[in-house]
């Protein structure tokens, strides 16, 4: 639902994966932005509306992306798709980061287009401290990405796990994703993701980022 540059791009890469698409937009004019070889299906209507979702095959459908640009109308068409048609893959795109943690506790994907963007933009620009890639349907689980200090480099990574009472879930290194074993050696350019409590991950960071580790001789 929604055929912006989102739903749009959406549309085509799912297409070019073998994948049957429908794309839902209330005006037609929005459908020229999909290119001229596009074979899905394009319903022009309101995209929670029961009789146009129905018209697009979402009673067939296994995935549902809520991509227009109100919050509302994505939120109220991903409901109706999970809960009304049992669609098992749904997502909704909510510009307001406030309601995006609310729906995620009610059990509604979301991915909250403002805060990424700002995330992503300030995680570059100040790579310390930690960034929360993932939350549980709950909020009480995260998988963040954590800055680590120069200081840990060459230290083995249950040693940087034991004084931060925390376990690495995966090392990014040199693009790859890597699974540590007990012999693991923090390199540099490794990212690291943790798997935590929401409330300890500003503990687990400050931890990441002390001067100097065990053994470097520092304070």
């Amino acid at each position: 639902m929604g055929c912006g540059r989102v739903g749009s791009t959406i549309a085509h890469i799912l297409e070019d994966q073998g994948h049957s698409v429908a794309v839902i937009d209330q005006d037609a004019e929005a459908f020229r932005k999909l290119r001229s070889g596009f074979k899905g299906s394009k319903i022009t209507g309101i995209g929670f509306d029961r009789e146009i979702l129905i018209e697009a095959g979402i009673e067939h459908a296994e995935a549902f992306a809520a991509v227009s640009n109100g919050d509302n109308s994505n939120v109220i068409a991903a409901r109706v798709a999970r809960e009304s048609f049992g669609v098992q893959h749904v997502v909704a795109r909510i510009y307001d980061p406030r309601r995006a943690e609310v729906y995620q506790r009610l059990g509604i994907p979301t991915v909250a287009t403002v805060r990424w963007t700002a995330d992503q933009m300030l995680r570059r620009l100040l790579p310390e401290g930690s960034e929360t890639l993932w939350r549980d349907p709950t909020g009480a689980i995260v998988l963040a990405e954590v800055a680590c200090s120069d200081a840990w480099l060459g230290e083995k990574v249950q040693s940087l796990e034991e004084t931060a009472r925390t376990r690495i879930a995966f090392i990014a290194r040199l693009g790859e994703a890597m699974l540590p074993g007990p012999d693991t050696v923090l390199q540099e350019g490794d990212v690291l993701h943790v798997v935590a409590k929401e409330g300890d991950i500003e503990r687990i960071a400050a931890v990441f980022a002390r001067p100097s580790a065990p053994g470097k001789g520092g304070h």
